[in-house]
C-alpha cells in the first residue's frame, strides 16, 4: 500500500504531501489544478522517464519521494540489490536537476532507474493519461490470467528447474567436450611425437658429454698420452723417478729405521702414478673420432632440444607431459558414457516439463473463456461496446520454456461493431484503457473472492482520468466497481464525476492558487463537511447551492 506520496519543486508543485490510505482514494480538483501531475509523479518513483522540463522554474531540482508498505518479493529484491530493508517500509525517492540529469534512492541509499522498474509490480501499477508505465504487457496479462483461475505454476516451476539444471549440465559437458575433441588430434599427435622420440631421463647430458669427447678427439689423445708418457714411459717419467728414489729411501732404511715410512709412502705414490698412468693409456685407446657418431649424437641432441622446447625444459618434464596427454586421450574415451546418461536425463525432464505445461496450457485456457466472457460483461457496463477475448497459445518449441509455462496470453478488444478483435495497445486509448483494467481488475477480485481462493495483491493500482467520455449510471457503474475493487486493495484515481467522488474511503481535492505572482499546488485530504461541498461542487459547477449541497450527501450517503 502506499502510505505517503511527496513532491516538491516538481511542476507547479513547490511542496505537497499526500497521505493515503487503505481503500478508494479519489483525487478531483478544477480542470488544470495538476490531479493529473500527483499521478506522473508516483509513475517516476515507479521507474519512468524523467524531463529536465518538470522542475519547477527557478529551482535547481525536482524531488519525488514515496514510501510503500513493503512486500516479501520487494525485500528479495532490494536484498539482491545490494540494499538494505527498512523493516515494513520502502522509501523511494528521485531527484530530477534542471540540468537532465538525476538521483535515485531506495531506502536513502543511492540506487538506480533499473532497480525502481524491478520493484515497481510488487509496489504499484499505474495508469497513467501520458504515459502507463507499467504497461499492461503479455506478462502481466498472464499473471491476471492465473489470477483469475486461482491457477498455480509452482508444478511447471520445478519442472522447468529440473530440466533446465539437467540441459545445464549437458552443455557444460558438451561444451567441455567439444574443446576436448577438437584438441584430440593434437594430443595425439603431441603423444606420437614423444613416445616416438623414446626419451631416456637424463640422456641429454650423457650425450653432451659424449659430444664434447668425440668434438676434441685430437685433442683429448694426444693429452692423454703425453700425460701418459710423462708419467710412466717417457725417458724422465714420474715413475722411473720414483722408482730411483725408492731404491734409494729403501737402502738409508736399512740402516735407520726413520726411514721405513717414507719408503712406503713413495711406494705408494708410485702405485698412485702407475694407476693414472693406466687410465690415461686406457682412455686413449678408447678415443675414437667417428664423425658419424658425432653426427648420430648432434642429431638426437637436436630432437631433444625441439621436444624441449616444445613440451618442457627438460626431458623429465617432457616425458611427464607425456603421460599427461595421454591421461587426457583416455579421460575423452570414457566420457561417452557419461554423455548418453546425461541426454537420457535430460529428455526424462523435457518429457516431464511437456506434460506439466501441456496441463497447465489446458487450465488456462478453460479459465481464459471464463474471463473474456465475465470482463466483456463488466467492460460494457462501463459505457463501452466493445468484444473481449482471451488468447492462449501453447509456443512448444524449448526456446519458449519458461518457469511459468509456454504459453503466450494476450487480451484481444474490439471497441467497434464490424471490427477485428486487436491487441490492447493497439487499440484502447488512456481512458479506454483505464476503464478496461479496472473492469478486468473486478472481474479478477470477484472471481477469486467466490471461489474462496483470494490471494492478497500488494500494489497500488492507479487509475489517472477513468471517467472519461462516461456519465449518468455509467459513472456510477464505475464508482461502484472502484470501491468493490479496493475492499481487495488500494486503489487511487483522478475522477472529475461526482457519481464517482461519492464512493471514496479517503477524498483529496487537489487546487491551484496565486502566492506572490506564482502558482502552486496543494493537496488537501477532505473531511465529511469539505467531501460534501466538493461533491456538490462537482455537481454544480462554481456556485454550490443548497440543492446540489443536499444531492452530495444523498449520493454520498447512498455510495455507503
Amino acid at each position: 500500500m502506499l502510505v505517503e506520496l511527496r513532491a516538491e519543486n516538481y511542476a507547479v508543485i513547490d511542496h505537497a504531501i499526500a497521505v493515503f490510505g487503505p481503500g478508494l482514494n479519489l483525487l478531483t480538483g478544477e480542470t488544470g489544478a495538476g490531479k493529473s501531475i500527483l499521478v506522473d509523479a508516483l509513475a517516476l518513483l515507479m521507474g519512468g522517464k524523467a524531463s529536465p522540463e518538470v522542475v519547477r522554474h527557478g529551482a535547481d531540482k525536482a524531488v519525488v519521494a514515496c514510501v510503500f508498505e513493503s512486500t516479501p518479493a520487494a525485500d528479495v529484491i532490494l536484498e539482491e540489490n545490494g540494499i538494505d530493508s527498512e523493516g515494513a517500509e520502502i522509501i523511494l525517492r528521485r531527484e530530477i536537476l534542471s540540468n537532465g540529469k538525476g538521483r535515485v534512492f531506495v531506502n536513502n541509499q543511492p540506487g538506480t532507474v533499473a532497480v525502481l522498474r524491478l520493484l515497481a509490480p510488487e509496489l504499484a501499477l499505474v495508469h497513467a493519461q501520458t504515459e502507463t508505465l507499467s504497461s499492461f504487457d503479455q506478462a502481466q496479462q498472464r499473471i491476471l490470467l492465473d489470477r483469475f483461475g486461482s491457477i498455480s505454476t509452482d508444478a511447471v516451476a520445478e519442472a522447468h528447474a529440473r530440466w533446465r539444471a539437467a540441459h545445464l549440465k549437458l552443455e557444460d559437458l558438451l561444451q567441455g567436450e567439444q574443446d576436448r575433441l577438437r584438441m584430440v588430434d593434437l594430443w595425439s599427435y603431441q603423444l606420437k611425437e614423444i613416445e616416438a622420440a623414446q626419451l631416456e631421463p637424463g640422456e641429454d647430458e650423457a650425450l653432451e658429454t659424449e659430444k664434447r669427447v668425440l668434438s676434441n678427439a685430437e685433442k683429448l689423445y694426444t693429452a692423454a698420452m703425453s700425460a701418459f708418457e710423462q708419467l710412466y714411459e717417457g725417458g724422465v717419467s714420474a715413475e722411473g723417478a720414483l722408482r730411483a728414489a725408492l731404491r734409494n729411501v729403501e737402502e738409508l732404511a736399512r740402516y735407520d729405521n726413520g726411514f721405513a715410512e717414507p719408503a712406503r709412502q713413495l711406494e705408494s705414490a708410485r702405485a698412485v702414478v702407475g694407476d693414472v698412468s693406466s687410465t690415461l693409456r686406457d682412455y686413449a685407446e678408447r678415443i675414437n673420432a667417428s664423425p658419424e657418431r658425432l653426427i648420430e649424437i648432434e642429431d638426437r641432441l637436436a630432437l631433444i632440444d625441439r621436444l624441449k622446447r616444445k613440451y618442457g625444459h627438460t626431458v623429465s618434464e617432457v616425458i611427464a607431459f607425456a603421460q599427461d596427454v595421454a591421461a587426457k586421450l583416455s579421460e575423452v574415451e570414457d566420457r561417452d558414457e557419461i554423455l548418453k546418461l546425461l541426454r537420457a536425463a535430460v529428455d526424462e525432464a523435457a518429457k516431464a516439463y511437456r506434460s506439466t505445461a501441456s496441463a497447465l496450457s489446458t487450465e488456462r485456457k478453460s479459465a481464459a473463456a471464463k474471463l473474456e466472457r465475465l470482463a466483456e460483461s463488466q467492460i460494457n457496463s462501463l459505457a463501452m461496446r466493445v468484444r473481449f477475448a482471451v488468447a492462449v497459445s501453447a509456443e512448444e518449441p524449448e526456446s519458449h520454456w519458461t518457469a511459468h509455462g509456454w504459453d503466450m496470453v494476450e487480451y484481444r478488444i474490439a471497441t467497434n461493431p464490424g471490427e477485428p478483435l486487436k491487441p490492447l495497445h493497439e487499440i484502447a486509448s488512456g481512458g479506454e484503457m483505464s476503464r478496461v483494467m479496472l473492469a478486468l481488475k473486478v472481474a479478477v477480485e470477484e472471481a477469486s473472492s467466490k471461489a474462496r481462493k483470494k490471494v492478497p495483491t500488494p500494489r497500488t493500482l492507479v487509475f489517472d482520468e477513468i471517467d472519461i467520455g462516461i456519465g449518468g449510471r455509467a459513472a456510477e457503474a464505475v464508482g461502484q466497481k472502484l470501491k468493490a475493487l479496493g475492499h481487495g486493495q488500494q486503489v487511487l484515481c483522478v475522477t472529475h464525476l461526482p457519481q464517482i467522488a461519492a464512493f471514496a474511503d479517503q477524498h483529496f481535492v487537489v487546487e491551484k492558487r496565486e502566492d506572490h505572482g506564482r502558482t502552486k499546488m496543494q493537496i488537501r485530504l477532505l473531511d465529511d463537511r469539505a467531501r460534501t461541498h466538493e461533491v456538490a461542487r462537482m455537481l454544480s459547477g462554481a456556485k454550490v447551492t443548497e440543492t446540489s449541497l443536499q444531492h452530495a450527501s444523498q449520493m454520498i450517503a447512498a455510495s455507503r
